[in-house]
């Protein structure tokens, strides 16, 4: 699954850990999505996408093989 959190967190003007502490999450989770090495749960998707004002469908891409 893609994502397109590091994008908006620039568009918003926020660092990982603004973001982290936003969803109560650490940076370190931030920093593995950005990555596309951990997967959110859905509940943490929802929290992430009404930070930046936008659907979990905007912010998290599937791919053919997700």
């Amino acid at each position: 699954m893609k994502n397109s959190i590091k994008i908006e967190r620039a568009i918003k003007g926020l660092t990982q850990q603004d973001l982290a502490d936003r969803v109560s999450v650490s940076r370190q989770t931030i920093n593995a999505m950005e990555a596309n090495k951990y997967v959110p749960s859905t509940v943490l998707a929802i929290k992430i996408a009404r930070v930046f004002n936008k659907t979990v469908e905007d912010i998290f891409i599937l791919e053919k093989n997700d």
